[in-house]
Formats: structure tokens, C-alpha cells, sequence
């Protein structure tokens, strides 16, 4: 599902910064991965090639075969839409927007309308014990709601891809239990690659794999 070969990346020209030194990584559908690593490693740059947002200075980065670095933005931005699923730490809602129009806008974003989109929805809110305030809108939400809400909104469209930048930073314990049992069990269900980046030792752990970033690359934990 995705392949890094080799990828490189530097900020400040050719005497730069170094970040990111032949990275290499594979996950297939179905696989669950954490990267883990200190603050400074590149781990928001690595997160930032992935999503396409950010091209590689070298090497390669392959999702579904096509290699992201050799498509134009507007293609970038396509494949972000219709392949990917994003859960970041802070929950980007639209204030405007209920907790059902939230987490359907990946799907009308792709072109999908009615019933379809309305069982999909709520077998999300169901999914996240959110099924009672579909009408809410986010500013009635606590945090760990909202990250409920953030995390339906990615899965929303079953995506090839699923990328987690500390989903759990800001959640109590038990939000946090509840954000990374769904994360997991949707991910297998829809057969996706999923990435989760993380500071955490215990969500690291709810992966099927955890991979440690330093400045010397990315290496598999034993």
C-alpha cells in the first residue's frame, strides 16, 4: 500500500539541514504501524512527505504504486482527498457544522450523497459512542468528543491510508483507550495502512509494529 524508498530531505539549500537521510519503510493493507522518536527528528516532516503536503529531495514514496513526489500538486491534493485519512492532535471541525455534516464532508467532498452517506455516518458515530449528538454542534463537544468526531471524519470515506499525528496528546486515559480501539479496529476492517506517530509507549503498543525515527534513519524496534 506504501512504499518509502530511500527518501531524503533537507531545509536551506544544498548546505541545509539534513532531517530526513534515506528513509525507507513498507506497510501493507491491513498493517498498523507506529513511528515513534524525540522531538526534532523529522518526525512531522516524514508525516508531511506521506500526506503529500511536502516532496522528497530524493528517493522515492509510493502509495498505491504511484510514486507522490512525481505528481504535480493539484494530483497530490486529489489523492489526499479520495485516498487518505487524517487524525491530527488538534481536531480542525468545522465550527458551523454538526457532528454529522463533520464527519460526512470527506464524503460529499467526493462526490457521495444520501443514504449511503447517512448509514455511513452513523455507523461511524455509533462506532465512537457518538450516535446521541449527531445534531451537536462542535462547540458543545468536550475535547475527547471532539476527537471522537475528528477520527469518524477521517474513516468516513474508508481510506487507503490512514495517518494519526498524536491523535491521544490532549485525551484523558480513557478518551485515549477509546480513540486508539477505533483507529485499530477500523483500520483492519477497511484493510488499510495505517500510521500512527506518536510520543506514547502505550498507543505505540496498540500497533501491529513500532518503528523508532533518530537522526541516524528509521529503524524497527525489536
Amino acid at each position: 500500500m506504501l512504499e518509502l524508498q530511500q527518501v531524503s530531505r533537507a531545509f536551506g539549500g544544498p548546505a541545509g539541514r539534513l532531517v530526513l537521510d534515506r528513509v525507507s519503510l513498507a506497510v501493507m493493507p491491513g498493517e498498523y504501524v507506529a513511528i515513534v522518536g524525540e522531538s526534532g527528528v523529522g518526525k512531522s516532516t516524514l508525516l508531511n512527505l506521506i500526506a503529500g503536503l511536502d516532496v522528497p529531495d530524493g528517493g522515492q514514496l509510493l502509495l498505491e504504486g504511484r510514486d507522490l513526489a512525481r505528481l504535480d500538486e493539484e494530483a497530490r491534493t486529489r489523492v489526499r482527498r479520495t485516498r487518505m485519512g487524517f487524525v491530527f492532535q488538534a481536531f480542525h471541525l468545522l465550527p458551523h457544522l454538526s457532528v454529522a455534516r463533520n464527519v460526512a464532508l470527506p464524503l460529499a467532498l467526493n462526490g457521495q450523497s444520501g443514504q449511503v452517506v447517512d448509514e455511513r455516518v452513523a455507523e461511524l458515530l455509533e462506532a465512537v459512542g457518538l450516535a446521541g449528538r449527531a445534531a451537536s454542534l462542535p462547540r458543545e463537544l468536550s475535547g475527547g468528543e471532539s476527537q471522537r468526531v475528528a477520527v469518524a471524519r477521517a474513516l468516513a470515506h474508508r481510506p487507503a491510508l490512514v495517518l494519526a499525528d498524536e491523535p491521544t496528546g490532549n485525551l484523558d486515559p480513557d478518551n485515549a483507550a477509546m480513540i486508539l480501539e477505533v483507529l485499530r479496529a477500523q483500520i483492519k476492517r477497511d484493510n488499510a495502512a495505517g500510521i500512527l506517530v506518536t510520543h506514547s509507549a502505550t498507543a505505540a503498543s496498540t500497533t501491529d509494529r513500532v518503528y523508532e525515527l533518530t537522526r541516524d534513519g528509521l529503524a524497527l524496534r525489536p
